[in-house]
């Protein structure tokens, strides 16, 4: 399994805007993802409703894994989205 530990850059956190971008890059990715927070609650990252249930918030830590194969440049690209200013 890979994954990526990282600080959420976008200053409102992953609600709306954010989350849409990261949803939408996951799901075109055509990798599974799943996004953990440092509470231990995962979910499936492709899923809008489901990161958003999540109230992340600026500067939180999340992690993203991955069982599939080739997965490693997936979430590095995730992980680098998540650590911008998405709500722009």
């Amino acid at each position: 399994m890979a994954s990526k530990t990282v600080i959420v850059g976008s200053k409102v956190g992953l609600h709306a805007r954010p989350a849409s971008v990261f949803a939408q890059a996951v799901s075109n990715s055509g990798v599974t993802v799943m996004l953990t927070t440092a509470g231990a609650k995962t979910i499936n990252a492709a899923s809008i409703l489901s990161v958003l249930s999540l109230g992340i918030e600026y500067g939180d830590t999340v992690t993203l894994s991955s069982e599939d194969a080739g997965a490693e440049t997936v979430l590095e690209s995730l992980a680098e989205l998540l650590a911008s200013e998405l709500d722009t």
